[in-house]
């Protein structure tokens, strides 16, 4: 349970789309939902989520994830992209591609990491972010 109080900091080039969900705690989780279940559906593998929140400023939330080859790891950036445009939110910000060897989506309220095991393991972000703190959830 968390218990750090909950800031959105507005983005200055952003413009809300007239659809688009409201923001607070429920828009972040409804984000990380959307984000967690186009992984899944994608077949993302080693799917973590790391909660950011009173940890830093970026984002409340941290997905990081691996696919199998950099057409993997593409295509799964490009279904997080497409689900989070469906869902309402605005399109997330893409880095890394077209060498997907390690995709940033910078989805405001959320971060995506998608690697290839490889680069992943490299980097170790984990490690970085979540080393024994609470607040880590391991999906799948």
């Amino acid at each position: 349970m968390r218990t750090a109080k909950l800031t959105i900091t507005p983005q200055l080039d952003a413009t809300p789309r007239a659809d688009a969900p409201a923001s607070g705690p429920k828009a972040v989780d409804r984000l990380s939902q959307v984000i967690l279940t186009s992984l899944e559906d994608a077949k993302a593998e080693n799917v973590i989520a790391i909660d950011l929140v009173g940890k830093t400023t970026i984002a409340d939330r941290m997905i990081i994830a691996s696919g199998r080859s950099s057409t993997h790891v593409g295509a799964i950036a490009d279904r997080v992209v497409r689900a989070c445009r469906d869902a309402g939110f605005p399109a997330p910000k893409i880095e890394g591609a077209p060498l997907n060897d390690w995709v940033l989506l910078d989805a405001r309220d959320a971060i995506v990491h998608i690697f290839r095991p490889d680069v992943r393991q490299f980097y170790n972000l984990e490690k970085i972010w979540s080393a024994d703190r609470p607040g880590e959830a391991r999906i799948g």
